[in-house]
């Protein structure tokens, strides 16, 4: 975990929330009248609204995670979960505007520099697991099995052709002489800079790449390209298997499938493994009950509804530290 030192609230902003895989940037559904107005009974009901944005990777998990809350946790507290991608939502965060930024990479030098100068407090909390899945179109039978480096040849510019005009048998002999079509999330997106920091080594995206801000539009993409390959987070894969193929990758022993049961910083997919984070404002924390209480369901919670939501989850030992930390937090 980072932590930021100095402190300003990040004022939430009430709005309820949707189903995953919409199209709106945030999102809702009211409580239902079964629901608790507090878990934490013998103490006083936490109302109020709290605010995130950020990682449209974590979106589906972190949005779960809040439905359930106003559902059957406290129905006083309406949770706003937009999507603006990572890169986005921090630089929100940065300036007060939310009291969490979900994110699919860490918190970068930059970014702890601008909130120090804006006096905000923050504390990054690793929420969940996710692999990085390199997606086709579902018919195709002939990429389904690929070396790192052959991932690494499609993607990145120049690497095979100056004109970036690659084909398949040009990755393969064996394999068709068509087009290859890259696809991905854009610059927005912690998933973007994830892969071409740590994935390709910093190196230029292919000419022509098919960048979008929404998961559901490139799921689309892929899905109607005979010739497409992308990438993004495990989960939007196993919601849409109808719709996607899927590479096993050698990472050097052997082909991996990604799955929940290898999606793991020491497990068998490794290298296309990294940990998701949610970034909490610790002045709103201390402010606003509800941000903490919901801050404390997070960790609560995500061991179950990570699987639900195509990630792996963190140890529980782990989850429980963390929501030790934020039980910690005086009001």
């Amino acid at each position: 975990m980072k932590k930021v030192g100095l402190s300003v609230f990040a004022i939430g902003s009430a709005a309820v929330l949707a189903a995953c895989g919409g199209n709106e940037e945030a999102s809702g559904t009211n409580a239902g009248e079964n629901g608790q107005n507090n878990a934490n009974s013998g103490e006083e009901a936490v109302s109020g609204a709290v605010s995130i944005d950020g990682s449209g990777t974590v979106y589906p998990l972190m949005s779960r995670i809040a439905e359930e809350y106003m559902v059957n946790e406290n129905q006083e507290v309406s949770v706003e979960v937009s999507r603006a991608g990572t890169s986005a939502g921090m630089q929100r965060y940065v300036q007060g505007e939310t009291d969490f930024a979900n994110a699919s990479r860490e918190v970068r030098d930059e970014e702890i520099e601008e909130m120090e100068a804006n006096g905000i407090e923050s504390q990054e909390f690793p929420v969940a697991l996710d692999g990085m899945t390199i997606v086709l179109h579902p018919d195709n039978d002939w990429a389904t099995e690929m070396t790192v480096e052959e991932v690494e040849s499609i993607f990145v510019s120049g690497a095979v052709k100056d004109d970036d005009n690659v084909l398949w048998s040009d990755i393969n002999p064996e394999w068709p002489e068509e087009e290859i079509n890259t696809y991905g999330p854009n610059e927005n997106h912690g998933t973007y800079e994830f892969f071409v920091d740590e994935l390709i080594d910093e190196q230029d995206l292919k000419e022509g790449t098919n960048l979008q801000q929404e998961y559901p539009t490139l799921v689309e993409l892929v899905n109607d390209d005979e010739n497409a390959i992308g990438f993004f987070g495990f989960g939007y894969y196993e919601n849409n298997t109808d719709h996607l193929g899927v590479v096993s990758i050698d990472f050097g022993e052997g082909h991996v499938t990604p799955s929940l049961d290898n999606i793991d910083l020491e497990g068998d997919y490794a290298p296309y493994t990294r940990q998701v984070f949610t970034n909490l404002n610790m002045d709103a924390a201390r402010e606003n009950p509800a941000v903490k209480d919901f801050a404390r369901y997070i960790f609560e919670a995500a061991g179950d509804m990570a699987p639900e939501t195509g990630f792996a989850p963190l140890p529980d030992e782990e989850l429980e530290q963390y929501k030790e930390e934020i039980e910690a937090i005086e009001n």
